[in-house]
């Protein structure tokens, strides 16, 4: 990506993080030339915390699809619905998307990971797992060997899945949550912070506690 620029999508909490990942690979490779970050709706508190990283507010999402720019872009909001929209938004009109890995993520043999991708700092993901387009890994989670995570999927923090596991599209699993081996979770679930996954989750419900229910 040395030839081109990347902008992140979305400036708040995880936006910021994906600066990190940013400012890591720089600092290895030097080959992740951020040009700055676009916003819809950017808050005050997310336009000063830009400035004291020193990073640029470039303008909104339409900038960045009307840009003639050579520029790869990654989306560094946590909601599988917004990333999915902006995805939609950005592929029609002709951007592609970058896929970043943190220095300190491990990455195993035959995994695949997908466009617009994101890994966190201290992740570990095993063989054979893939991951769909836009997808979150974040600080210090586990994807165990096999597992598929769909589009727009989202890993918090220290969140465990097993192997042989299938998180559909725009599912979010919370902090410390835990999926139990062969295990679907479906389209646009919730599991919740420290939940115990010990069954399938249905499309769209709030799975919470241990063992997980809904």
């Amino acid at each position: 990506m040395d030839s081109e620029g990347l902008v992140v999508v979305g400036c708040g909490g995880f936006g910021r993080e994906v600066l990190d990942v940013v400012d890591g690979i720089e600092a290895q490779d030097g080959v992740c030339r951020l040009l700055g970050f676009v916003d819809d709706h950017p808050s005050e508190a997310s336009r000063a915390a830009l400035a004291r990283r020193g990073a640029r507010l470039l303008g909104d999402t339409a900038w960045l699809a009307a840009s003639d720019a050579p520029v790869r872009y990654v989306i560094g909001i946590s909601s599988g619905a917004v990333k999915r929209a902006i995805d939609e938004r950005l592929t029609a009109a002709g951007k592609q998307a970058a896929t970043l890995v943190h220095p300190a993520a491990t990455v195993g043999f035959d995994v695949h990971l997908g466009d617009g991708t994101v890994v966190c700092a201290g992740a570990r993901i095993e063989g054979g797992v893939e991951t769909g387009r836009h997808t979150h890994i974040n600080m210090n989670s586990t994807i165990a060997h096999d597992a598929t995570l769909e589009d727009h999927v989202t890993v918090n923090p220290q969140v465990a899945v097993s192997g042989g596991v299938h998180v559909c599209t725009e599912a979010l699993l919370g902090t410390h949550s835990t999926v139990l081996q062969n295990l679907k979770v479906g389209r646009g679930a919730v599991v919740g912070a420290a939940a115990c996954v010990t069954k399938d989750v249905p499309a769209g419900v709030v799975a919470t506690g241990v063992p997980a229910r809904w």
